[in-house]
């Protein structure tokens, strides 16, 4: 009676046979990964004769190759202690996953509740994560490793925990489609089971890069609620751990860094929103504080910074400063559909009128308009005391700024576009921090995280070269730039945190 109440096994190996008959030199039928559930229809002395549905295979296992259990309420205990060890053990995601099915076909409906899809969605994402970290190994020992985890993963979608391929910058990403965390929210969960499934739900590296602009900004629109919901005061917000709390800020910060910029981008955009979101995401950044962040999450903190830093211009008025009687401006006017194009505008007539809408400034004729599918920042413009150099920012994309620094050789006015960095590039900006007197230098800042190393430079550039002459990682470091840092920089600027 005992053998016939126990009809289920669970493969608690990897690389396991299922054999033809029940010895040692029996047909290989197929090879079991752990995790892989088994119906069990006898015992024949140190085997188990089973059946895999899976593959659609009967065949011979090795008793010690696997947990045998029943799929009762009676035998729903066992199962969840061992999920909740399985939950904190990485490697073994496959073989929880099996053991949470396993709890949710045995256990009555009211045991299964929000903790059981917590762990449910860690292990999944956890898999991923390691399915991630091995994708394109294709020889040595990393190779083995990735042909395992494709079992695991093959194991996990059986029980219907998808995956999904997610490709940016050359890289790979495999992210799981939070099927258990979407179940976390909708059931009664402790603020702190719904803060992790809001993290969860999240991930910048996860969000597909095919989708349209609308559909993007409406994506990022619903993450950035769902973390708002988790840092509202009224649901338990005071109840989670620190270290929680500030993934959330750090989490929020960049999502709405990334609104900001998508609301500029709209063909109608909203100045009071675009202001909104650039002020949002400024404000969840500073309620970190740096110098209490747990292991790990410094990293985090560094590129939510730079998110912030690449939009900070979303943060103030969209206004370009009052332009100043005899030196140069710009106006931007439309051009192809998704297009601005930038014109130098010399010295004003009026030097109380906008750049933008005066009817008595010329355009340069010895200039040709640039154009950008990028995010002009007009308030961002500098002009240099003597009326010959002019910068701006313009970001073309949510996570990317460029310096435009406009110059005037003779009559002709030129312009270089100056990138944040050159190759493989993942976040990053650059801006300029102050003019130096005598007209031949200027400072400039930038951060940048390129394969995955953040860096945080403040630079001395030559007007001449139009090159980085001195570098320093603290403005301090560099006498320059600490004797002529532009005071409005310092002031708004997200390089000096």
């Amino acid at each position: 009676m005992l053998e016939l109440a126990l009809a289920l096994a669970i493969v608690t190996q990897d690389q396991i046979p299922l054999r033809g008959a029940p010895h040692e030199n029996a047909p290989r039928h197929a090879t079991l990964a752990h995790g892989d559930q088994l119906e069990v229809r006898g015992v024949r002395g140190e085997y188990l004769q089973v059946y895999d549905y899976r593959r659609e295979r009967a065949g011979y296992i090795r008793a010690t190759q696997a947990s045998r259990y029943a799929l009762t309420p009676e035998e729903a205990p066992r199962l969840k202690a061992v999920v909740d060890f399985l939950t904190e053990q990485p490697g073994y995601e496959a073989l929880g996953i099996g053991h949470t099915a396993a709890f949710i076909a045995a256990a009555p409906a009211e045991q299964i509740d929000a903790q059981t899809f917590v762990a449910l969605g860690t292990m999944a994402d956890r898999l991923a994560a390691r399915a991630s970290r091995l994708s394109g190994a294709t020889s040595g020992t990393n190779a083995e490793r990735a042909r395992i985890v494709t079992g695991h993963l093959e194991v996990a979608a059986h029980y219907g925990v998808r995956t999904r391929s997610v490709e940016k910058n050359e890289k790979i990403t495999l992210c799981y489609d939070g099927e258990a965390w979407r179940r976390v929210l909708a059931l009664p969960a402790t603020p702190e089971q719904k803060a992790r499934a809001a993290l969860a739900l999240t991930r910048h590296e996860c969000v597909d890069p095919l989708l349209s602009p609308g559909e993007r900004l409406q994506t990022d629109l619903w993450r950035a609620e769902l973390l708002d919901q988790a840092l509202a005061s009224g649901n338990g917000k005071e109840t989670l751990p620190a270290h929680l709390k500030d993934r959330l800020e750090i989490r929020a910060a960049g999502i709405w860094a990334g609104i900001a910029h998508q609301r500029a981008r709209q063909t109608k955009p909203d100045p009071a929103a675009i202001l909104a979101a650039g002020q949002n995401a400024e404000t969840h950044l500073l309620r970190v504080d740096k110098k209490a962040l747990v292991d790990g999450d410094l990293a985090a903190w560094n590129e939510a910074a730079i998110r912030v830093g690449a939009s900070r211009w979303a943060a103030v008025p969209l206004d370009a400063p009052a332009p100043v009687k005899g030196r140069p401006s710009i106006r931007l006017v439309a051009g192809e559909p998704g297009q601005t194009c930038i014109q130098i505008i010399e010295g004003q007539a009026d030097a109380k009128a906008p750049a933008a809408a005066t009817s008595t400034a010329t355009a340069s004729t010895a200039f040709t308009p640039q154009c950008t599918y990028g995010q002009v920042w007009p308030a961002s413009l500098t002009v240099s005391p003597d009326g010959k150099f002019m910068t701006l920012a313009v970001q073309p994309l949510e996570t990317w700024r460029e310096l435009w620094l406009f110059h005037k050789e003779g009559a002709t006015w030129q312009v270089e576009a100056i990138p944040p960095a050159t190759e493989n590039p993942e976040l990053g900006y650059i801006e300029f921090a102050g003019w130096v007197p005598g007209n031949k230098q200027f400072l400039a800042a930038r951060e940048t995280v390129v394969e995955g190393r953040g860096k945080t430079s403040f630079e001395l550039w030559s007007r001449v070269t139009l090159s980085a002459e001195k570098r320093a990682d603290k403005p301090g470091n560099l006498t320059p730039f600490y004797r002529w840092q532009d005071p409005a920089w310092k002031g708004g600027t997200i390089a000096i945190r």
